[in-house]
């Protein structure tokens, strides 16, 4: 499986971004997606995931400004994120998870808020 995201920048607080990850290769072996984060110095910590169902699960730090979805038609997951706060500022990964608990890792991509 391999990931690649995308749609970071740069944005002023209360501003909006939506990340793309692009999904390849055995992607039937997928039982969830997870997008995580990275701020320089801290460790790396989950954001939203969502399950092949379609349930979805967030971090209490972004519960009511971001929303993580999937389009399978396009192989891909999205995380729409409003109301940004520089302290969401870091490297954002997608993650994806298979049946046998093996884990794929995307590259990051930098999401940057000023103040």
């Amino acid at each position: 499986v391999q990931l690649q995201a995308s749609g970071g920048g740069l944005v002023r607080a209360g501003g909006s971004l939506r990340l793309s990850c692009g999904l390849s290769g055995d992607i039937g072996r997928i039982n969830g997606l997870d997008w995580y984060r990275q701020a320089p110095g801290k460790q790396r910590e989950f954001v939203a995931g969502i399950a092949n169902d379609g349930v979805a699960n967030y971090a209490e730090s972004v519960k009511g400004r971001f929303t993580v979805s999937r389009d399978n038609a396009k192989n891909t997951v999205y995380l729409q994120m409003v109301g940004l706060k520089p302290e969401d500022s870091a490297d954002y990964f997608c993650n994806a998870v298979g049946w046998l608990g093996d884990v794929h890792w995307g590259q990051g991509t930098q999401v940057t808020v000023s103040s």
